[in-house]
């Protein structure tokens, strides 16, 4: 009889951190591997934030903080939901986990019973719907094709809610296509939203300040003032300002919902380090001029990426409005065979033989709940970039 609770063989590990971790052994074995599948930016912390850290410890702030998080953190964040967002909380509606991940972990965990429907659309961010699973919770995945931008519309949002639907998940910019939705197209899934006042909306705002060509970004609850009772907004210091290992997210909520997530994270993880929430502290209200200067590197590559693919037979390459993804279609090399013999039947043998015969980790559009794509991040150097494209398009052009 095994010791392991059944609930497991409903998820599966992070196909992510998957990729990463065999690019990883390869490249410990010696071989020349790319690794794409990260979605971690390649630029250190700022050195301001670092400093802060090192400060924090100086001074000898290395003991336990309150669950929800420090009040000078959650001070902080408040301030920062009204200077980016126009959205007023109080320090009570606000609670830091570690990481995003956790944020979301501790939201559906403190709301979703067997028989409760969180909507998710495809593509989307590979744990939401093992999260819900865990939970006992059912995904309903709508799927977003292309020709949508990869953006749910109005109509399918409304086609997907029932009597027991708890939650739609929103995250923008996306991960894995970069797409984001603006506010007029915010607007038309909210206005469907106040029609259903059983729904309560999650966003997951965590590439908020990676937007690329003007684009204006927007959440849920500043364009419908309304939500702002049933919406939990999320977001976090990891990719912004390159802080993935600190492992720092945060939200503001209901405080009756705040309490709750507080609640499952006290028998948790208790509270993210105390040295991480300083130097979290710093991040958002330290100096924020990087930001624009790494997102202008991030957007020459995303241009030179998008190119680059496009000019790859058997694939096509939308350009993105953010995040450091793209997600081209594999769609014209399904069918074809590649030199050793192998046939490409899905986006997952794509990538598979992208990896063993080219040396470049990618991750399957499968994972993602939408094929036949892949993902690609652009978060490293340009000449890798260059390197990985070539090697793409050398396999794409032996495919028969």
């Amino acid at each position: 009889m095994s010791i392991l609770a059944a609930r497991l063989s409903a998820i599966k590990p992070s196909p992510t951190i998957a990729v990463t971790t065999k690019a990883n052994e390869l490249r410990a074995a010696g071989q020349d591997v790319i690794g794409l599948g990260a979605g971690e930016p390649d630029f250190d912390t700022p050195d301001s934030i670092k400093a802060a850290a090192k400060a924090a410890m100086d001074r000898g702030d290395t003991k336990y903080t309150p669950v929800a998080g420090t009040m000078a953190l959650r001070k902080a964040i408040v301030e920062k939901f009204q200077r980016d967002n126009g959205l007023t909380y109080t320090p009570e509606q606000i609670t830091v986990g570690c990481g995003g991940k956790q944020v979301l972990y501790n939201a559906i965990m403190a709301t979703v019973e067997p028989g409760d429907e969180v909507i998710i659309p495809a593509p989307y961010w590979v744990s939401y719907p093992d999260i819900v699973l865990l939970a006992g919770g059912t995904p309903v995945i709508v799927a977003c094709p292309e020709e949508t931008g990869f953006k749910m519309r109005a109509a399918d949002l409304a086609a997907a809610i029932t009597p027991k639907t708890k939650w739609v998940i929103l995250n923008s910019p996306n991960n894995p296509t970069g797409a984001a939705y603006t506010a007029d197209e915010l607007k038309a899934l909210t206005d469907v939203l106040m029609q259903h006042p059983h729904v309560w909306v999650m966003t997951d705002d965590m590439y908020e300040h990676l937007v690329y060509d003007d684009f204006v970004f927007a959440t849920p609850a500043q364009v419908e003032p309304g939500l702002m009772d049933r919406t939990l907004t999320c977001n976090g210091v990891s990719k912004a300002y390159s802080m993935t290992g600190w492992r720092v997210g945060y939200a503001g909520g209901p405080v009756e919902l705040i309490k709750a997530m507080n609640k499952i994270q006290s028998q948790s993880s208790t509270h993210t380090a105390s040295i991480s929430q300083a130097a979290a502290l710093e991040a958002l209200t330290g100096p924020q001029d990087f930001i624009a200067e790494r997102n202008a590197v991030f957007k020459q590559r995303r241009d030179r990426v998008v190119g680059l693919l496009n000019d790859c037979p058997g694939l096509s390459c939308r350009t993105p409005e953010g995040a450091f993804y793209v997600y081209p279609s594999c769609a014209g090399v399904i069918g074809k065979t590649a030199p050793d013999g192998r046939k490409i039947e899905s986006d997952g043998d794509f990538v598979t033989a992208l990896l063993e015969l080219q040396n470049v980790a990618a991750v399957q559009g499968e994972a993602f709940g939408l094929s036949p794509y892949f993902r690609i991040s652009y978060a490293t150097s340009t000449e890798n970039l260059e390197k990985a494209c070539a090697r793409i398009k050398a396999l794409c052009e032996s495919l028969t």
